[in-house]
């Protein structure tokens, strides 16, 4: 047996519904929070060659959890949210939330990442789904990221060496884990910062059921067309099952009105990608991760 406690504080038969924002119960076997990136790297190292089951576990903003228990180990990365300036590069570690990124960068007078100020996440998930806002993403500031490659070794990754696109980066189809990232920004004013900020969080409010528990957009844009008009010229605003319903606020958004489970959630994606394609043809990309 893996002595999980010495790498971190440890949760046995843990309950994830505070680390998931649909708030959906789930339980797993374990979750662990690593103190620090070499007790993360020892961890996954340890767990690989034990054969243990484990999935790294950031603020949960993009993710399902379709069952109620999970037999394996969740490691949350909570614990790494170090964050640094030299100069006009900012190095952030993989479990800091990006609107604790975006404050702390505008304190420091840089601007760049302010689209992600209403992104859930943290710089870890940002940079393997290549998240974003406002036609901008994260990977237009990454310099560099230093992951745990697939032999458990550390090593820093050019943008150059990561095939990335609208929200997809080539990280997902590897075995590395995310330790930390240095983004390159521009001088900026924080007044400006601010007003932006301010701007579109009240959009955000007039546009998004930000009262109800949800993981943000739940399926990527197509080409050309959004995927919330879609599902809503098809009708489907305010479709329920059990308790997941499609938000009459915006109809790419799937929303826990109270008890939603995982699978309740799961099929009313179904409905949405068949609905969607037998009536326009077009085949909608989940831009969640059902786990």
């Amino acid at each position: 047996m893996v002595n999980l406690r010495k790498h971190g504080k440890v949760i046995e038969n843990a309950n994830l519904k505070a680390y998931n924002t649909y708030r959906v119960d789930s339980t797993c076997q374990y979750l662990v929070f690593p103190e620090d990136t070499s007790k993360l790297q020892a961890l996954v190292t340890e767990l690989d060659n034990s054969n243990y089951k484990y999935k790294i576990l950031g603020n949960g903003s993009n993710i399902i959890f379709s069952q109620k228990h999970y037999k394996c180990i969740f490691i949350k990365t909570s614990l790494l949210h170090k964050i640094s300036f030299n100069e006009n590069i900012v190095t952030a570690e993989a479990g800091v939330l990006l609107p604790v990124l975006v404050q702390g960068c505008i304190k420091k007078n840089f601007t760049g990442l302010e689209f992600a100020s209403g992104i859930p996440g943290t710089i870890g998930g940002a940079i393997i789904g290549n998240a974003g806002a406002y036609n901008e993403c994260i990977f237009d500031y990454v310099q560099d990221i230093t992951v745990i490659d697939s032999n458990y070794k550390i090593k820093t990754l050019s943008k150059e060496k990561i095939e990335y696109s609208y929200r997809h980066t080539s990280l997902k189809d590897k075995n590395y884990v995310i330790l930390s990232a240095n983004l390159t920004l521009k001088n900026g004013d924080i007044t400006t910062s601010k007003e932006l900020i301010r701007e579109r969080t009240q959009k955000r409010k007039d546009t998004q059921p930000l009262e109800y528990p949800s993981a943000g957009s739940v399926f990527r844009n197509p080409e050309n067309n959004f995927a919330g008009k879609l599902i809503e010229d098809c009708g489907l605003k305010g479709k329920s099952i059990g308790g997941a319903q499609i938000s009459e606020k915006h109809a790419n958004f799937i929303i826990n009105t109270g008890n939603a489970s995982g699978e309740d959630i799961c099929e009313l994606i179904e409905l949405i990608k068949n609905t969607v394609l037998k009536q326009t043809g077009i085949e909608l990309v989940l831009e969640q991760e059902i786990i």
